[in-house]
């Protein structure tokens, strides 16, 4: 079993930033891919970054565009999501996902067995 917490979300405005992370229970974090992913009111849940158990490999969703950051900590069992330079479309709720069986670092949701309750981010303009 692997429970997923996430913190960090908050208020800011646009061109701001925020860091959020996400501590795993559970020994298999080390060998997991991790992602995030988001969803806005009204819309449906959407791919924003993915690391693979090393940090060797990222992925990203398109919007990013540089401004987000992924990384990991194996040691502390945590993720990380730096978000730079904010915009009103960022809103939403973020949760963090854990693939144990990983063979690819997946952008699909279907691929996280795990995932925490979400943090919510809102950014003003």
């Amino acid at each position: 079993q692997v429970q997923l917490v996430e913190s960090g979300g908050g208020l800011v405005q646009a061109g701001g930033s925020l860091r959020l992370s996400c501590a795993a229970s559970g020994r298999t974090f080390s060998g997991s891919t991790m992602g995030w992913f988001r969803q806005a009111p009204g819309k449906e849940r959407e791919f924003v970054a993915a690391i693979s158990w090393n940090g060797g490999v990222t992925r990203y969703a398109g919007f990013v565009k540089e401004r987000f950051i992924i990384s990991r900590d194996n040691a502390k069992n945590t993720q990380y999501l730096q978000m730079n330079s904010l915009k009103p479309e960022d809103t939403a709720v973020y949760y963090c996902a854990a693939d144990l069986h990983p063979s690819v670092v997946s952008q699909t949701f279907t691929a996280y067995e795990y995932w925490g309750q979400g943090t919510k981010v809102t950014v003003s303009s």
